[in-house]
């Protein structure tokens, strides 16, 4: 494809294609990376994500052209040192990835690579978008339990990357992908691995994240990401988010009530696992089986 060569990530497309990329659409553009629909040879397309986003942008452009970007987007001038600290963030990004391959419900880093000004790497297309859709798409009680069946598949895989000392500190709609009616998380990009702080102490607030990220994100533990999805699976199933402390927890199913209230404490310690939230998930979605057992999550 071909963008408006004043697009931002023009020059990042063409450069995929120099490099022997077909590149059919472009997905996203954000404020730190590029995501494209690509293909290689005769091998099905994949999403490719190169470490350049808006950000980087007028670094990039011919002095002449500079002034035409202003307004074409938002950008922010980032110095040299800036530029290279999140290029260095990038790399981390993709080694978290990689040692979250073979993680079931993860989606998997396929392929890696460098350019002289960015990093990618590539992963499975899933066409059926993001969980997103499913927060406001008329249900009936086979939908809902596909949906909770969607989300325990989404705790499943959090528990995998929990056991491998992986914490994902950014679980919401937009990074669960549905593929074939399964939940795959995404997005390794504010993960920290629990051997070492990462981030700043403190960060928010976002409707998605737990309270403690106010004063200890570096540090962010499991019982984070179990704040974030029980969020999630309370926009799903009470079509609200938790409000203040308050849940309005009538409309999910009755199993699932004492889990959730726990899963949104305040205090972290006072959470349930992800693998206990996996279980009343898992019940939920299939009311007639027995829970599953862990070890095949």
């Amino acid at each position: 494809m071909r963008l408006h060569p004043m697009h931002p990530a023009a020059w990042v497309l063409d450069q995929l294609g120099t490099d022997g990329w077909q590149v059919h659409t472009l997905l996203s553009f954000t404020r730190a990376s590029t995501l494209a629909l690509v293909s290689r040879d005769e091998a099905a397309p994949v999403v490719l994500k190169a470490g350049f986003g808006s950000n980087h942008v007028l670094a990039e452009l011919d002095e002449k052209d500079r002034p035409a970007a202003y307004g074409f987007y938002w950008y922010a001038e980032m110095t040299p040192a800036e530029r290279a600290l999140a290029r260095e963030d990038f790399r981390h990004e993709i080694a978290v990835a990689r040692a979250a391959t073979g993680a079931g419900h993860v989606v998997p880093l396929l392929e890696e690579g460098a350019t002289d000004r960015f990093d990618w790497y590539t992963m499975p297309y899933c066409p059926g978008g993001s969980f997103r859709s499913w927060l406001t798409a008329p249900r009936d009680e086979k939908t809902t339990a596909a949906g909770l069946g969607i989300l325990a598949d989404v705790a499943a895989g959090l528990t995998h990357l929990h056991k491998r000392g992986m914490v994902h500190r950014d679980v919401y709609q937009e990074n669960v992908l549905v593929h074939d009616g399964h939940g795959l998380i995404t997005d390794l990009g504010a993960a920290r691995l629990t051997t070492a702080a990462r981030g700043p102490a403190g960060r928010g607030p976002e409707v998605h994240w737990p309270p403690e990220y106010a004063s200890s994100y570096s540090t962010a533990t499991p019982a984070a990401d179990v704040f974030s999805l029980a969020v999630l699976v309370h926009r799903f199933a009470c079509g609200d988010i938790p409000r203040h402390g308050t849940h309005r927890l009538d409309s999910a199913p009755a199993p699932l009530r004492p889990l959730l209230t726990g899963a949104l404490a305040p205090d972290p310690r006072e959470r349930p696992t992800m693998a206990d939230l996996h279980d009343g998930l898992r019940q939920a979605a299939e009311p007639t089986s027995a829970p599953q057992p862990r070890r095949g999550h």
